[in-house]
């Protein structure tokens, strides 16, 4: 018995492999459920770098307090000024991954490349059917950019998330749309 359930069309991306379209960036404003905070000694040249690398754009400044960037719903990112105190991610440990599509690895991983020469690793093939590109930033973040693979309800992976409850999605049909 499983609390598991298919909620595939749940998020910005439904659709697995290279069909898949990335959305617009979202502009609005709203209560983040979630952000990632990364502090950096210089804010405009990290906003550079998150904008030129990853797609990011600047939703909105306080100059010398923080930096708002943005790609997706969900999907934002506060820069905020580094003090003697602060702790990168690099000295943790600690990563963040955001969600893309297939179509977007390689442009990441070849602007990536340019700006941070050795910085970047992948793409690589993960277990769970994903493809991912791996960045440490000039602030010491490890970033990764994650897009889902197609995915084969026949394969040994699907088979490993059944071992465990999740199954794949019936495939749609005429008659369900």
């Amino acid at each position: 018995m499983s609390d598991y359930f298919n909620a595939f069309e749940v998020g910005p991306v439904s659709v697995r492999g290279p069909e898949a379209v990335a959305p617009e960036v979202f502009r609005g404003i709203y209560a983040m459920p979630v952000f990632v905070s990364v502090p950096t000694p210089d804010l405009a040249a990290s906003a550079e770098f998150w904008v030129r690398a990853f797609g990011f754009v600047e939703l909105f400044g306080i100059p010398g307090q923080v930096v708002h960037l943005r790609r997706w719903t969900y999907q934002d990112v506060l820069l905020v000024p580094a003090s003697d105190e602060t702790e990168t991610s690099a000295a943790t440990g600690m990563s963040v991954s955001f969600l893309c599509v297939l179509g977007e690895l390689d442009a990441i991983a070849e602007a990536c490349a340019e700006l941070v020469p050795g910085g970047v690793t992948g793409p690589r093939d993960t277990p769970w059917r994903t493809r991912d590109v791996a960045v440490t930033t000039a602030e010491g973040a490890k970033v990764v950019f994650t897009a889902a693979l197609e995915f084969d309800p026949d394969s040994p992976e699907a088979r490993d998330l059944a071992a465990v409850g999740i199954t794949a999605p019936e495939p749609e049909t005429e008659a369900r749309r």
